[in-house]
């Protein structure tokens, strides 16, 4: 199994941050794969699958690249760079690190993947500005239409890790990150299940980076002492897309508060339903006491939050529109 040495003033100094270029990047892996991620990102996919299709036949430089440095069982490292950590960095400039990767350093990444044998197709100069190129479309395309439902998302997750950790501390936060990843105890943080050599990342920094859909990778930047872990959003909150309101419940209750009572076939608290609807935090409380007044939904307190959840009646009120 793959570990870090992570040091507690290192730990206690991580965060998470939103990544616009891991988000891409995980939409990629998704569209090349051949499948959505999860059921919540079925409309999406198929939405975008066509064109990327097109896309990738026109280009089959691109097309193997991706499938080389992205689809193995380890990322290519040029093509999953490390954030910076710094708030609100936009997709191009984070773009601009893998533009600026030398071209045998590009070559020598891909050829860890291929085993060595790097096919003469992916043998040239240019491959550092087709991966930016193809990134680029994915994030026009398809990523930066859908870019505020998703960042809801991403920020629903990073409120429900930061009060997991402020609940249960970091070893209850990092055992349910992603399939593999654990805290192991004697200041070692399980990656994945592979057989890699551990790294000692005392002193560096160190981010935690949700993406919505259901992939993940680490990353660093060894010279700037940076290490990433990417994973998933929690699946009650990614897969919110198949649970947005009927047309009729929200003629009944109107949008905003038909929205609420659907994100909450899973409880949630004030704070990750206004992340994932958008709204304000006095218009999101409003709508709550109008629910809870008319037994729509219930609260319980869970540590210092509380949440809020369909009761019964609720249930059966979304189900039956939904049917409808």
């Amino acid at each position: 199994m793959g570990w870090w040495q992570v040091d507690a003033d290192t730990l206690a100094g991580s965060r998470f941050v939103v990544s616009p270029l891991a988000e891409t990047i995980a939409c990629l892996k998704a569209l090349a794969g051949g499948a959505p991620s999860h059921p919540g990102e079925r409309v999406w996919f198929d939405a975008h699958v066509p064109a990327y299709r097109a896309r990738e036949a026109a280009d089959p430089v691109a097309a193997e690249l991706v499938r080389s440095g992205l689809l193995r069982p380890w990322n290519a490292d040029f093509l999953t760079p490390t954030p910076t950590g710094a708030a609100g960095v936009p997709f191009e400039e984070e773009l601009a690190a893998i533009r600026a990767t030398p071209p045998d350093a590009a070559r020598a990444d891909l050829a860890v993947c291929l085993d060595g044998r790097l096919p003469a197709r992916l043998r040239r100069d240019d491959l550092p500005h087709r991966a930016a190129e193809i990134l680029e479309w994915v994030w026009r395309e398809a990523v930066l239409p859908d870019w505020p439902r998703r960042r809801r998302v991403i920020e629903a997750d990073i409120v429900a890790r930061t009060a997991q950790v402020g609940q249960g501390g970091w070893a209850s936060a990092l055992d349910a990150l992603r399939p593999g990843t654990r805290w192991l105890g004697t200041s070692r943080l399980q990656i994945n299940v592979r057989d890699y050599p551990p790294r000692d990342v005392t002193g560096a920094q160190l981010l935690f980076v949700p993406v919505v859909p259901r992939t993940g990778w680490v990353s660093w930047h060894i010279a700037q002492q940076r290490y990433a872990l990417v994973y998933p959003c929690a699946g009650a909150l990614a897969d919110t897309g198949s649970a947005a309101p009927s047309e009729s419940l929200g003629r009944l209750l109107g949008p905003a508060r038909a929205a609420v009572l659907a994100l909450l076939d899973t409880p949630k608290s004030t704070t990750q339903l206004v992340a994932l609807t958008g709204q304000g935090l006095g218009s999101v409380g409003r709508h709550l006491r109008v629910l809870l007044d008319a037994r729509l939904v219930g609260r319980r307190r869970a540590g210092r939050s509380v949440l809020y959840y369909r009761t019964a009646p609720g249930e059966v009120l979304v189900t039956a529109q939904r049917d409808d």
